[in-house]
């Protein structure tokens, strides 16, 4: 309400005060509500990157290579060897280590992390163990079950969370050519070729020497081969 007998100026004053009050009426229409996030696109969100997971991990899978089944030999029969195996039944278990017996003998088994907490095998299971035979251990690298379901127990690729992992996992390691390569080794002279592991660029291969000693090599992606071991 304006004074008239106030000076001009102050009413100008008091009008200038009053004006914002009849600016925004009260009209009683609804406000808006604030706008929220749709649900769609937060799942969107949090889809795409477990699909690229998912695909990273297939693509993974995809890059491993597989070991070269071993026909098993009886426990009292394993010799030093980068790639042996032997069946029989889990007598006992000690943490990541178990005894692999059968009617011959009886042979300690290491499992490496995999087995860390006792409970990869069960007493009286009957397994197929799979690795490397060195100073009465057998150093598990895959497991048979007796429905036939096999297990890898180490890594078979680039050691994981280093770069060569990683493009691994994207699908962006190299290529390996297995048969080409194990022909290789084979033409280099060496027979009872198996595919022991595998590295960031190179196989681990199993195989005998001429002299038909056991030898353990290095098989380059590029197919250069080299003796790391005698057993």
């Amino acid at each position: 309400m304006t004074d008239h007998t106030t000076i001009e100026g102050k009413a100008v004053a008091i009008e200038t005060r009053e004006t914002p009050k009849t600016e925004t009426p009260n009209t009683g229409a609804p406000v808006p509500p604030r706008p929220r996030p749709r649900r769609g696109l937060l799942v969107g969100a949090v889809a795409v990157p477990l699909a690229l997971g998912a695909v990273g991990l297939s693509l993974a899978q995809q890059a491993q290579t597989p070991l070269t089944p071993v026909a098993p030999v009886a426990v009292s029969a394993l010799a030093p060897s980068g790639a042996t195996a032997a069946k029989g039944e889990v007598a006992e278990i000690f943490g990541n280590k178990f005894i692999l017996q059968d009617g011959t003998g009886r042979a300690l088994v290491e499992t490496g992390r995999a087995g860390e907490g006792a409970k990869l095998v069960a007493k009286g299971e009957t397994v197929t163990v799979q690795g490397r035979f060195e100073n009465g251990f057998l150093h598990a690298a895959a497991l048979t079950r007796a429905d036939g379901r096999v297990e890898a127990l180490r890594p078979v690729g680039p050691p994981p969370g280093g770069l060569d992992w990683a493009k691994d996992k994207m699908g962006l390691g190299p290529s390996v050519d297995v048969p080409a390569l194990t022909k290789a080794v084979t033409d280099a002279g060496y027979t009872d070729v198996r595919v022991a592991g595998r590295g960031p660029r190179h196989l681990d291969v199993a195989a005998k020497g001429q002299d038909g000693k056991e030898r353990m090599l290095h098989v380059g992606f590029d197919g250069q081969i080299r003796e790391k071991r005698v057993f």
